[in-house]
């Protein structure tokens, strides 16, 4: 029998409904088990969230339109109110932009002084600034276009909900943003639900509250108004981006054009007009970045990158082992930005390829130790998709670590993790061209018979 004659157009629905149903019962169930046994069952029952949202994805794009579209946004919604109003679970940054903001507001530069310092003692209060991280020796260091929203979302409320409601909503302009994206490509715009139920920016965002949803929100607006034909704006908008966090502006050589001089020169005339109001410190306004935030991470020493610690446990530490690796990222950086600056008439398709292309080596390249620095990337399993994305984003979830009462499984090991099903995954996609190739050549060999 014809396999189409016996579909059911409602069956993908159906099936939606019924991982809908289980996404719901992991988040409710997930601040529980995280309280009860930690980091390890959180990972554990995230990834399992992940998958189920892999697996939803093919099937949104083929059950009906607006049924599928209205039961995403009904789940997605009510997964981040369950989250928003739940403590955070997972980091305690986001009390640090509260207290940025609040500092702020009493007329003081927050690239001056420690949380714990004297001068700020009358802004200090029982609900914030006893979960400030490195509160006694570390200024503020998050960039001028973080703080300048840190201000603006504490004058809504000066607390970590209406902080994390801020982050939110910015979060809903990426999902808008995606879905424009996804119908200038031609793609079905169901696949939002590949962004809309990935535990990564709702567990990050919702509950966490992490600056990067500024960073993607600014991010994907600059790169639809460049995919536009506005690629100043654009690039303007990235800029924008990387102010609030730094990640974003790997997206930027894809913009960009040899010889357009318009570009580089807004993207500079933004930076320094970002850090103007800050400059009362001087050197200090890069805060705790050049203080010692690389040391703290084991980055300064390559430590914790993990290509490098591969490259150490296979061939032994080196001298100057660390500033070569340094130098070979560098390289393969600037060759894809060089590849993807110099492409000849590139198509929507093309550009945001090369831009995720940029985020996934920079983030893999550079190692980072905590899975937020992620988010930059699950936009993209959306718009492009494949293994390697799925992979990397959903591997990001292995790098959580913030209780230290459960098992303790060392952070080069969960990164091992992450590159391993990366690596995987890309085997995987070369297998399925491998196969492609072999399948299409001996049919072309049967015609020529």
């Amino acid at each position: 029998m014809d396999r189409a004659a016996t579909h059911h157009p409602g069956g993908e629905l159906n099936w939606l409904w019924l991982i809908a149903g289980l996404l719901v019962a992991i988040t409710i169930a997930t601040p529980w088990a995280f309280r009860a046994a930690g980091d390890n069952v959180y990972m554990l029952f995230a990834v399992a969230a992940g998958l189920l949202a892999m697996t939803a994805t093919p099937l949104a794009e083929r059950a009906p339109a607006a049924a599928a579209l209205w039961l995403i946004f009904a789940v997605a919604v009510l997964l981040r109110m369950i989250l928003l109003f739940t403590e955070p679970l997972l980091s305690s940054d986001i009390y640090r932009y509260v207290w940025d903001g609040r500092v702020q507001a009493a007329g003081i530069n927050p690239y001056r002084y420690v949380p714990a310092s004297e001068a700020l003692a009358h802004l200090r209060d029982t609900a914030i600034y006893p979960n400030i991280n490195r509160a006694d020796y570390a200024v503020t260091i998050y960039p001028p276009v973080a703080q300048m929203f840190f201000f603006l979302a504490t004058r809504i409320g000066d607390n970590v909900t209406a902080m994390k409601a801020a982050l939110v909503a910015c979060e809903a302009g990426t999902v808008g943003i995606i879905i424009l994206l996804l119908r200038r490509l031609g793609r079905s715009a169901t696949r939002i639900v590949a962004y809309a139920w990935h535990p990564l920016p709702m567990w990050e965002i919702a509950n966490s509250g992490h600056i990067d949803a500024l960073m993607v929100a600014l991010m994907m607006a600059g790169i639809w108004l460049a995919l536009g034909g506005r690629g100043a704006r654009g690039a303007v908008s990235i800029a924008l981006a990387g102010l609030a966090k730094p990640f974003a502006l790997p997206a930027l050589p894809a913009l960009w054009r040899p010889w357009d001089w318009k570009v580089p020169a807004a993207v500079a005339a933004v930076i320094a007009l970002a850090y103007t109001p800050y400059l009362s410190v001087g050197s200090g306004v890069l805060g705790f970045l050049t203080r010692g935030y690389l040391r703290e991470e084991s980055l300064a020493n390559g430590e914790t990158i993990w290509p490098l610690a591969a490259w150490r446990w296979l061939g032994g530490q080196m001298p100057g082992d660390y500033y070569l690796y340094l130098a070979l990222a560098a390289l393969v950086l600037a060759l894809l930005s060089i590849r993807a600056a110099t492409r000849e008439a590139p198509s929507p398709d093309g550009t945001l390829t090369d831009i995720s292309h940029l985020l996934l080596a920079t983030l893999l390249l550079l190692s980072p130790n905590y899975p937020w620095y992620f988010l930059a990337l699950t936009p993209f399993v959306a718009l492009i998709g494949g293994a390697p994305l799925w992979a990397v984003t959903l591997g990001a979830l292995f790098l959580q670590e913030e209780v230290d009462w459960d098992v303790f499984v060392p952070i080069l090991t969960r990164k091992s993790a992450l590159y391993g099903v990366f690596f995987a995954a890309c085997a995987y996609v070369a297998w399925r061209a491998w196969r492609r190739r072999t399948a299409h050549a001996k049919n072309e060999h049967q015609y020529a018979k």
